[in-house]
């Protein structure tokens, strides 16, 4: 599996791979290749969000009215 997936080909591949599971006409061989490559996607598209949310930033002002950027935090204020 290339594992050099851009996040939106992942998950086209995974709507595909949905799409034919879904329809039920599968052999159980050909089912489980498709359910296991749907989970290799899966890890892999956690990846790309991980590291993509590693990178969020976020600009704020300070209290000088100077602008700061700060790594987000996912919405939580710290010291609460």
């Amino acid at each position: 599996m290339n594992t050099e997936y851009k996040y939106e080909d992942a998950i086209a591949r995974l709507e595909y791979i949905a799409g034919q599971l879904e329809k039920g006409d599968l052999t159980l061989e050909e089912a489980l290749s498709f359910f296991e490559e749907g989970i290799k996607l899966i890890k892999i598209c956690s990846k790309i969000l991980d590291e993509a949310e590693g990178k969020v930033q976020v600009l704020t002002k300070d209290l000088n009215g100077d602008f700061v950027i700060k790594d987000f935090d996912g919405g939580l204020e710290t010291g609460e």
